[in-house]
């Protein structure tokens, strides 16, 4: 499968284009690749289809922060997988004062066309060691479906659902305006074509009625926070037979006590004393998979950082796994006992003597400011 391109790349614009310019060269793009204008062509189909991806994603203030942080990896599983060309023009259609097919003067298919469900949201928390393994979670959202008692329609059992006089049944209005033919939604039934007369008492003439519904989850191991998982078909049931909308789940993962994340790079602060800094030390440090024995040298210093090679979290792509890093902080004790004050005071007289080659030069170099020089040396005071 071919990497996918920059989306700024795709759109022809630059990162710091404002959301006025991503949109005109959306729409430009969308015109240039428009299948009606090239049918048979299947590379401008895919044009079309990565267009609307990229859009997507550079049109939401949150998604684009999260693209140029992260690349695709931020945004994985928040771009919506446009199989079908219709599904492209339900999303985008407002754009276009009317959908993509006004622009060709006409329908695709013929007749008319049915809309998608809407798409929902839940969220979801689980903790760090949930996402670095993965996990399943059932998780709860309300959606509409289909009233039972009138069966979807919205009309009252044993009545009829009239045409609409507006739209004369077919749900959509023509306005001409020079070259161009807007169509749109009636604003009269919806769309729908049919209007209710005498409307069901449980749905109110809806047709539908809330429910909560309850799914299980499989989270893949390596999720990070924010990222959003799809739930194909999950959604709002479509309005006028199409198909339903998608639920996208929100993935929160708790912050840990002992690991910080960054990506699949897990990093955790382990404090060592003077004595295991200097004379080296064989530390259990903690793991995600449990407690693993680090070899600190002789001579580490503050800050110094060890890395653990595949300890990190995986790819929820599949694309490898990442490191941990334990990064040492020297521990200085607040109280001593009488023989260990002894010691270091021991050691402190030692370094005064045997002092150390950075030791000595920083004193070689505190005697070379203070030393007056020669002309100063020469100068007397009346």
């Amino acid at each position: 499968m071919p990497a996918k391109r920059d989306y700024y790349e795709v759109l022809e614009v630059t990162k710091t284009a404002s959301a006025g310019e991503i949109s005109a060269s959306y729409r430009k793009l969308a015109i240039k690749y428009h299948p009606d204008k090239n049918p048979g062509n299947e590379e401008t189909i895919a044009r079309f289809k990565e267009a609307a991806e990229a859009f997507e994603i550079l049109s939401d203030d949150q998604k684009r922060a999260r693209y140029d942080r992260y690349g695709h990896e931020g945004v994985n599983g928040q771009a919506h997988q446009f199989n079908d060309i219709n599904e492209i023009f339900s999303a985008f259609g407002d754009l276009f004062g009317g959908g993509f097919e006004d622009i060709f003067g006409g329908r695709r298919g013929g007749g008319r066309r049915v809309r998608k469900g809407a798409d929902i949201g839940c969220e979801i928390s689980i903790d760090l060691l949930e996402a670095a393994r993965g996990c399943k979670k059932i998780i709860a959202f309300e959606r509409h479906e289909k009233c039972a008692t009138c069966e979807g329609s919205g009309a009252k059992p044993g009545s009829k659902l009239q045409q609409c006089q507006y739209c004369g049944g077919r749900g959509q209005v023509v306005q001409s305006t020079g070259i161009f033919r807007v169509q749109t939604t009636c604003p009269v039934c919806s769309g729908n074509g049919k209007m209710v007369k005498d409307p069901c008492v449980k749905c109110r003439g809806q047709g539908f009625t809330a429910k909560t519904v309850e799914r299980e989850l499989e989270i893949p191991a390596g999720i990070d926070e924010g990222m959003r998982m799809r739930l194909a078909g999950e959604g709002e049931p479509s309005p006028d037979g199409g198909p339903a909308g998608d639920c996208y789940c929100i993935i929160h993962v708790a912050e840990h006590p002992l690991f910080q994340r960054e990506g699949q790079t897990l990093i955790c602060q382990v404090p060592i004393t003077y004595s295991q800094a200097a004379l080296g030390a064989s530390l259990e440090v903690p793991t995600l998979e449990g407690a693993y024995n680090l070899e600190i040298p002789a001579g580490t210093q503050p800050g110094d950082v060890f890395k653990l090679r595949g300890r990190g979290l995986k790819s929820p792509r599949g694309r490898g796994t990442g490191d941990q890093l334990v990064q040492v902080h020297l521990e200085v004790p607040k109280k001593l006992s009488a023989k260990s004050r002894e010691l270091l005071e021991q050691l402190a007289h030692e370094d005064h003597v045997h002092v150390s080659p950075k030791r000595k030069s920083f004193i070689d170099r505190l005697k070379d400011f203070f030393v007056p020089t020669e002309s100063e040396s020469n100068t007397t005071t009346e």
